[in-house]
């Protein structure tokens, strides 16, 4: 997994009166945890975004309060501007490293199945997100499945099928789809009358 850090400043501002750090181009924010107390924090607005962006919500953050102490977070809720989209407000969760957690990740589609490339079948994406359970250092931010997997029509790719490293558990419902090569609308339309064919002449 990447290595995302980021520093910031101790906040003494609060309540309404943090509008004004928002006009210093500093982002107010709160880093919390089950064995720590609140801390109140701020962070330049454009190292902000910039650490959001590349980490997102997937990705272990370390959070240096001013050269004091370092805090392993993940991003929890980031409250935006509804018309300009700038960062008013974020609230970093502090893990317990010996404690597992749950985070939603993305599932990714990589490669390319065989019988949709020949047009032969079509691709029906399922899942794109599953929710996965695992301690801190186990954690990963997206789960690839190979699409070169799927080699006949009908076949399918479910969550069970995931590959997952050791310490990481999937707690989906394993009989969900993530992808299928579905047979073609023609194909379909094929069979039916190739069907329909076959009972007339019975």
């Amino acid at each position: 997994m990447s290595n995302f850090s980021i520093t910031a400043q101790k906040r003494t501002v609060t309540g309404k009166k943090v509008s004004n750090l928002r006009n210093q181009e500093l982002v107010p924010a709160t880093i919390y945890g089950p064995k720590i107390a609140p801390i109140s924090v701020q962070f330049a607005y454009r190292e902000l975004e910039l650490i959001l962006r590349e980490a997102g919500s997937t990705n272990l953050i370390s959070i240096t309060v001013e050269d004091d102490k370092t805090y392993r977070v993940l991003a929890r809720d980031v409250q935006r501007d509804i018309i300009r989209g700038n960062i008013l407000h974020a609230d970093f969760f502090a893990v317990d490293e010996e404690s597992k957690i749950r985070v939603a990740i993305p599932v990714v589609l990589v490669g390319e199945s065989p019988i949709v490339a020949a047009r032969k079948a079509i691709l029906v994406a399922g899942a794109n997100t599953v929710r996965i359970e695992c301690l801190p250092r186990d954690m990963v931010s997206k789960i690839e499945v190979d699409l070169s997997q799927l080699k006949t029509v009908g076949a399918t790719i479910y969550i069970k099928d995931l590959p997952v490293p050791s310490g990481v558990t999937i707690l989906n419902d394993g009989e969900e789809m993530v992808a299928k090569a579905l047979q073609t609308g023609a194909q379909r339309a094929q069979a039916e009358q190739e069907a329909a064919a076959a009972t007339g002449k019975a």
